[in-house]
């Protein structure tokens, strides 16, 4: 059987329980009505094969995971799909100098995220997105300020890791978090600690001015960041704990939608997702 292990263990644990069932199901046939089961051979046959059927459907590959949670009252989903095409506000990840410059890929790589925010949500008008960025940022100080010599492309004032940008308006707000450190050559870099603390300001933005509406974001980290410590599993375990955690002491949203591409789909174990997903709402229940 193919697939992650925890998939091959609900086949066999399914078609276990199912022989089960129809080995009883059979006997008690056999002894009401014996002219039913004069062939032992087709019966056992046609056992086995509606046992290992009911494993396969069991078993079958999931293109999406959804978790309700009573307390806090939530829903947590993640899917795979078109990150912009979905309601509601939208999280974006940014570097620390909250670079947007993407015409020749060299800075921003028009198929990131970023890239595609751009493009989708504000046509390729680079202009409005700095102005946006700028009018969020007013009030937050710079940490640094590259000198032109040494970051010759791109913005050059470093805001603190986990510094959020609140952009657009109710109900299609952007969260433009920075969770990753824009290199002198422009190559991008994060950390776990960095990703975690860029969260935990993230949960807190949302908390501020989503309004408990949906939020949707990408598998933040999987992309150029380079983030190498954690696969995509881990990646997105450590996502939906953050946001989890934080919900537990106050509400974040009605619901998180976390959305993956296809490619990242294939390197994620949906049935142990679902399963970490229930055991934090099982825990969430119980901290309450």
């Amino acid at each position: 059987m193919p697939g992650s292990r925890r998939t091959r263990r609900v086949f066999a644990g399914s078609v276990l329980v199912a022989f089960g069932a129809v080995s009883a199901v059979v006997q008690f046939v056999g002894q009401l009505f014996p002219d039913l089961v004069r062939h032992p051979g087709w019966v056992t046959a046609g056992s086995v094969a509606l046992c290992l059927a009911w494993g396969l459907v069991r078993a079958r590959p999931r293109s999406s995971v959804r978790q309700e949670f009573g307390r806090p009252g939530m829903t947590v989903v993640v899917e795979e799909g078109d990150l912009f095409d979905q309601p509601g506000h939208l999280v974006v990840g940014f570097t620390d100098t909250f670079d947007t410059l993407v015409d020749d890929g060299f800075v921003i790589n028009d198929t990131s995220v970023q890239g595609q925010l751009l493009a989708r949500r504000y046509e390729g008008d680079a202009g409005r997105l700095d102005a946006e960025l700028a009018a969020a940022l007013h009030g937050v100080a710079p940490v640094v300020r590259e000198r032109a010599r040494d970051k010759p492309r791109g913005k050059r004032d470093r805001y603190p890791i986990g510094t959020v940008a609140v952009l657009g308006a109710r109900p299609r707000l952007v969260f433009a978090v920075a969770y990753s450190r824009m290199g002198d050559d422009c190559v991008a870099s994060s950390s776990v600690q960095d990703l975690w603390l860029g969260l935990d300001r993230l949960w807190d933005a949302v908390r501020r001015h989503g309004q408990l509406e949906r939020v949707t974001m990408p598998l933040t980290g999987a992309g150029l960041a380079r983030l190498h410590d954690l696969d995509e599993d881990s990646l997105l375990r450590l996502i939906l704990l953050s946001f989890v955690v934080h919900a537990w002491e106050r509400p974040l949203c009605r619901e998180l939608h976390v959305v993956v591409r296809p490619g990242e789909l294939a390197r994620i174990d949906l049935p142990e997702t679902a399963a970490f997903l229930a055991g934090l709402a099982t825990g969430a229940r119980r901290h309450v």
